[in-house]
C-alpha cells in the first residue's frame, strides 16, 4: 500500500468515524422528538377532554392560525424552513384535532347513554 493509498484509507475511517458521531447525535433527536410529540399529544388530550365536556368544537380555526404564525417565526429564527415547519404543524393539528373529535364522539355516547 502506497502512502497516498494510506492517506486515503485514513481519510475514509476518520469520515464514517465523524459520520457514526452524527448519526448518533441524530438518534438522540428523534428519539427526543417522539418524547416531546407524546407529552404534547398528553397535554391535547386534556384539552379534548375540557372541550368535550364544555361542548366546544374540536377545532380552534384562529389557534391554530396564531399557532401557524409563531412556529413560522421560530422556525425562521432557527434557520429552519418556515414551509416545512407549517406542513409539520399542520399534520400535528390535524391529527389533534381528530383526537378531538373521537373524545367529543366517545363523551357524547357516554352521555346517551345515560
Amino acid at each position: 500500500m502506497t502512502h497516498e493509498d494510506a492517506a486515503t484509507v485514513k481519510d475514509q475511517q476518520e469520515a464514517l468515524q465523524k459520520l457514526g458521531e452524527i448519526r448518533r447525535s441524530i438518534d438522540n433527536l428523534d428519539a427526543a422528538m417522539i418524547h416531546i410529540l407524546a407529552e404534547r399529544f398528553r397535554c391535547t388530550q386534556e384539552v379534548g377532554k375540557l372541550k368535550a365536556e364544555h361542548q366546544l368544537p374540536p377545532s380552534d380555526p384562529e389557534r391554530e392560525k396564531l399557532q401557524v404564525a409563531r412556529l413560522r417565526e421560530l422556525a425562521d429564527d432557527a434557520h429552519l424552513d418556515p414551509e416545512f415547519a407549517e406542513k409539520f404543524l399542520n399534520f400535528v393539528i390535524a391529527e389533534v384535532i381528530h383526537h378531538h373529535q373521537r373524545i367529543a364522539e366517545a363523551a357524547a355516547s357516554q352521555s346517551s347513554a345515560k
